[in-house]
């Protein structure tokens, strides 16, 4: 996985991109910035062992580089770049990041609805970082994986709940234990 953070995405509590990193070792994580490119980034995207696919709708790229499906090759394992950051973020990062143009762009297309109630989104279609990341895996291959991450987010979000109505949290319910046996 590689996260692309917009401007203070990381430091947001409610910030999802980060559980990405705590379930799946291969995470990388760079800020974003217009007319700063981090060089690790370029050269993470240059890296032969990658195949980077740009996780965003299909709507807003050109038809040509819309896939749907991962490839798998022996040679590159699939590098998901994930545009973190509110959806106006994600779609300004999309539209003027032109070293990303050259890579297909993954279109998703979940059969649920999004479970994110930390921020009010747009729409029910638009998921969270984690969310995102947790299908990519599924689509992958990485079922195990996936449902780790799924189940990491639910104990999230419910810990993130909690803390701010200042209730306690039971660490013996459905969403613990779920987590627990994934480990």
């Amino acid at each position: 996985m590689c996260l692309l953070m917009a401007d203070i995405e990381p430091l947001k509590p409610s910030n999802t991109g980060w559980l990405i990193a705590d379930v799946v070792p291969d995470t990388f994580a760079f800020g974003w910035a217009r007319t700063d490119v981090d060089p690790a980034l370029i050269a993470l995207l240059t890296d032969p062992q990658w195949q980077p696919y740009v996780v965003f709708p299909a709507a807003f790229a050109q038809p040509e580089r819309v896939v749907h499906v991962v490839h798998h090759d022996a040679q590159k394992r699939p590098l998901f770049i994930l545009l973190d950051g509110t959806w106006d973020e994600a779609r300004k990062m999309f539209r003027k990041s032109p070293y990303l143009q050259r890579f297909p762009v993954l279109s998703l297309h979940p059969e649920q609805m999004s479970r994110y109630r930390l921020r009010r989104a747009q729409s029910d279609t638009h998921f969270c970082t984690a969310e995102v990341g947790a299908l990519c895996l599924d689509l992958s291959g990485d079922t195990t994986a996936a449902e780790a991450l799924n189940a990491y987010f639910d104990v999230f979000t419910d810990h993130y709940l909690k803390a701010k109505q200042q209730l306690p949290i039971d660490t013996h319910d459905a969403g613990h234990a779920r987590l627990l046996a994934l480990r």
